[in-house]
């Protein structure tokens, strides 16, 4: 993104300027330094794209007047980033209060905030619709059932029990409920592993930005299937589904077969 912004290529030359100069009767000069650009990279973070520049360590020290063998900042990096608590730990017992020690959270914190936020927002919004699918499937059964009253009078005097009643429109509603959960969840998975190309899709046919860098903080819209989280939505999704057919299912069951038959 820095290169963009300046119409910067590999060969070209970068001016870099240093407030820290050199005092004079005019003021205090800053200090300039040319250097050729050999790579542009792309970490997948906007805030880096677009605002940092890697140099040699030696080349750095000279142009900060630093001395040698020093550095104001040095970056850890870890295989296993589910112990960062336990690395962060030792290290500032090897530190022992020299230097502060700060994290990938700590530093990214207004990002992670808002991903927790937009996380717990979208939990809602999925519980809502699981929500509103169930009143669907409610309704559905309640026609249903009153569109075969007049069989299951004539199943309830043939000597069917309520609970063989009972179990015939729970199955029915439930078996709604699983295919419906499990188109979803198919659909739902395919849809999260492909987001990225997904988004380039739609992006090429609507010729706009769908996912900027600026507003999102990431130059690619990553996606990790959970897959404890996926078995829970599965699992709460079906216990809906099936909690949604027993009103409809005991109102057949309790169906009074004088009642439904009298008129025919």
């Amino acid at each position: 993104k820095m290169a963009e912004r300046f119409g910067l290529g590999v060969g070209d030359s970068l001016t870099l300027m240093s407030p820290n100069g050199k005092a004079s009767p005019f003021g205090t000069i800053p200090r300039t330094a040319q250097y050729k650009i050999v790579m542009i990279f792309d970490v997948g973070m906007h805030e880096y794209n677009s605002g940092y520049v890697f140099m040699p360590l030696t080349s750095a020290q000279t142009f900060f007047q630093m001395p040698e063998n020093s550095a104001s900042l040095l970056e850890i990096m870890s295989d296993h980033p589910e112990k960062i608590d336990k690395i962060k730990d030792v290290l500032s017992v090897v530190i022992h209060g020299r230097a502060g020690v700060y994290d990938w959270r700590e530093s990214n914190a207004s990002f992670f905030s808002a991903v927790e936020v937009e996380r717990n927002v979208m939990f809602i919004i999925l519980m809502l619709i699981i929500l509103i699918a169930a009143f669907n499937i409610i309704s559905s059964m309640i026609m249903l059932v009153n569109d075969k009253a007049r069989g299951i009078a004539i199943m309830r005097t043939m000597g069917a029990f309520r609970s063989s009643i009972l179990k015939i429109f729970i199955l029915t509603g439930a078996s709604v409920g699983v295919l419906g959960t499990a188109m979803g969840a198919v659909l739902g998975i395919l849809f999260a592993v492909n987001i990225e190309s997904i988004r380039r899709f739609f992006e090429n046919l609507t010729d706009t930005n769908l996912f900027p860098g600026e507003v999102y903080f990431l130059s690619k819209l990553p996606a990790d299937v959970d897959w404890v989280e996926v078995t829970f939505i599965i699992s709460l999704a079906v216990v809906i589904s099936v909690m949604a057919t027993v009103y409809p299912a005991r109102r057949a069951a309790n169906l009074d077969p004088v009642e439904a038959l009298r008129y025919e």
